[in-house]
């Protein structure tokens, strides 16, 4: 099984930034986020970022909140999240990253809690609450299953700080573009570019800028200022909740095409790449 850092290391060999979909899972359902998962993986996206429904979602935007009240509504588990994970893993390319909240970690057990995920075919792991100072043991346990740690970068975040986190993460550091929680934004902020700078001055890890990226022209514009990935979220759970799951289904698999063609160079879109 490819690991992200390896996953991330071909795609820069191609000069091909990465395009990263987030969907929350359990909305509108299980079943429902299998599809997707597949449809994702078919249609553009490199890794696929699945957020365990949480019920206190402190980096997550009313979009996402939303989506992860009606998974909860309907009994959202994590340990069905991971059988189902578990099952589609195998015929997916891209690998996942889940996205959770420390809490059920802590609840579960840091070892009990990777192993289950190792076990499901999980490749990366994104804990947005977890501060750096507290995140040693975590890593270190998810090393040993394999497992890639992704540690978030701020605008808030002092340059002492990038460096110790940039040191920290692997598998590819997550820049949040904005301060304040996730959602769709009608304009990224310059400071964008400045930070996206800055972090190469101290690594040579990839980079990827998530947090208020709407479309394919936002997306394109997050490449051409250097990120080695994209990552959307709100815009692929908010086509995802429609009342009708076909519908939704169809949303997701066109935003994911548009997306991926506007980061993708013209070489290789030249060749049926996407």
């Amino acid at each position: 099984m490819t690991s992200i850092s390896q996953s991330f290391q071909s795609l820069r060999n191609r000069n091909q930034c990465a395009l990263i979909p987030f969907i929350t899972a359990g909305d509108p359902d299980l079943g429902t986020t299998k599809e997707a998962l597949q449809i994702l993986d078919c249609n553009g996206a490199d890794f696929i970022e699945l957020g365990i429904p949480y019920s206190d979602p402190l980096a997550d935007g009313p979009m996402i909140q939303a989506a992860a009240t009606r998974a909860l509504q309907k009994g959202t588990k994590l340990e069905a999240v991971l059988e189902m994970v578990t099952d589609v893993t195998p015929s997916l390319e891209a690998p996942v990253i889940l996205f959770t909240y420390y809490n059920p970690i802590l609840y579960r057990g840091v070892k009990s809690f990777l192993g289950q995920l190792a076990n499901a075919g999980v490749q990366g792991l994104v804990v947005p609450d977890l501060p750096l100072e507290e995140a040693e043991e975590l890593i270190n346990t998810a090393a040993e299953f394999g497992i890639e740690v992704i540690l978030l970068v701020t605008p808030t975040s002092s340059k002492q700080r990038i460096e110790a986190i940039t040191r920290s993460s692997q598998g590819f550091i997550y820049l949040v573009s904005v301060t304040g929680v996730t959602g769709m934004r009608s304009q990224l902020q310059d400071h964008v570019k400045t930070l996206l700078l800055e972090m190469r001055n101290v690594t040579d890890k990839p980079i990827g800028v998530g947090f208020g990226i709407s479309g394919a022209e936002q997306a394109r514009q997050i490449r051409d200022w250097g990120a080695d990935a994209v990552i959307v979220g709100s815009a692929f759970v908010q086509r995802l909740a429609d009342d009708r799951p076909n519908a939704g289904l169809q949303a997701i698999e066109k935003l994911c095409q548009e997306i991926k063609a506007a980061i993708t160079p013209a070489s290789l879109l030249t060749v049926g790449s996407v």
